[in-house]
């Protein structure tokens, strides 16, 4: 009954593949590029590839409205998917604009909550969302347009500014994003949305194309274009397929990324201390990130920690989180 979905998925994962190596030769032609932090090398790598990703994804979903419109005559959540849309468009410019001036010289962290402040007006008008939550002792109560004008924005706020937290490691964006929207997605399927579990999946399969090129070594940098966005999505989903508590859950690294950049006052990077022979080292007495948590977890088990093992060193907490929210939904 669901074959045609799994096209939907193809689509975005060729559509992102075929316009990567484009992206990769003009992004480097245009001088669109950073230093990968983590090799002695020094190699520029293209900046902004999010676009790639944004590309498949979008490419994906307007597959799965054809046939929704076309094949199946129907247009039951046209208007709900195309409100994504519209959010992910959004923000991607917002995310764009700040690539495209610069690392450390984009948009101020003040300007970046406010404009992806706008991404969250397609949500809102389209009052998307359960508005009723079960509180304990006092049972379930209804937000009405407490959840629509407060909740909505804060998540999408939330998330795409967190997402951007946890990142700066070859391939860990992509692998993290993937992870999330894969259980996030399943978790929407288990109740009966199987067209948010759409969404989740055509991007999921676009960050699967990109992390084939994003993985170490990296040939190209996903860019505030994809981490904006992807954190968005995440929050899309999660109200839409009514999942906000197992997101909650596997955002957990986000919150404690947070937690732990504020007590660098913002200041402190999640870059390691690159050593002659390629291995990884903390670059500050006290821990300031995950990414630093790792490094340290790791080096008191084995003799030389480097990107990949504190790449999947956090990949494995994603995973394990979705496994407890997982566990959370079944019980």
């Amino acid at each position: 009954m669901y074959w045609w979905l799994s096209i939907c998925f193809v689509v975005s994962f060729f559509s992102a593949l075929w316009l990567i190596p484009s992206w990769i030769k003009k992004a480097e032609e245009r001088n669109l590029s950073g230093k990968d932090m983590h090799k002695s090398s020094g190699k520029q790598v293209a900046e902004a590839g999010g676009i790639c990703v944004i590309f498949g994804f979008l490419m994906g979903l307007l597959t799965y409205i054809a046939f929704e419109t076309f094949y199946f005559k129907v247009q039951r959540i046209s208007l709900l998917v195309m409100g994504v849309l519209l959010t992910v468009f959004i923000i991607t410019i917002i995310g764009l604009i700040d690539d495209i001036l610069g690392w450390k010289k984009g948009l101020k962290q003040w300007q970046k909550p406010l404009l992806t402040l706008l991404a969250t007006l397609p949500m809102i008008v389209l009052n998307v969302g359960v508005h009723i939550i079960t509180i304990p002792f006092f049972g379930a109560v209804n937000l009405g347009l407490v959840y629509t004008l407060i909740f909505i924005p804060l998540a999408i706020v939330g998330t795409s500014n967190g997402f951007n937290l946890l990142a700066g490691y070859n391939g860990l964006e992509a692998g993290l994003g993937g992870i999330i929207l894969a259980f996030l997605g399943f978790f929407a399927w288990k109740n009966n949305l199987s067209w948010v579990t759409v969404i989740a999946y055509c991007m999921v399969f676009a960050l699967l194309a990109f992390y084939l090129f994003n993985k170490y070594p990296a040939k190209i940098f996903p860019g505030d274009t994809m981490t904006y966005t992807v954190g968005a999505l995440i929050a899309c989903v999660a109200i839409l397929g009514n999942i906000e508590k197992a997101a909650l859950i596997m955002f957990i690294p986000f919150f404690l990324e947070f937690i732990l950049k504020a007590r660098g006052k913002f200041k402190k990077e999640s870059f390691a201390k690159l050593n002659e022979d390629g291995s990884l080292s903390m670059p500050y007495e006290k821990i300031y990130g995950l990414e630093h948590f790792a490094i340290k977890f790791l080096s008191k088990i084995k003799k030389k920690v480097y990107e990949k093992d504190v790449v999947w060193f956090l990949f494995f907490i994603e995973f394990a989180l979705g496994i407890i929210a997982l566990l959370t939904i079944l019980k």
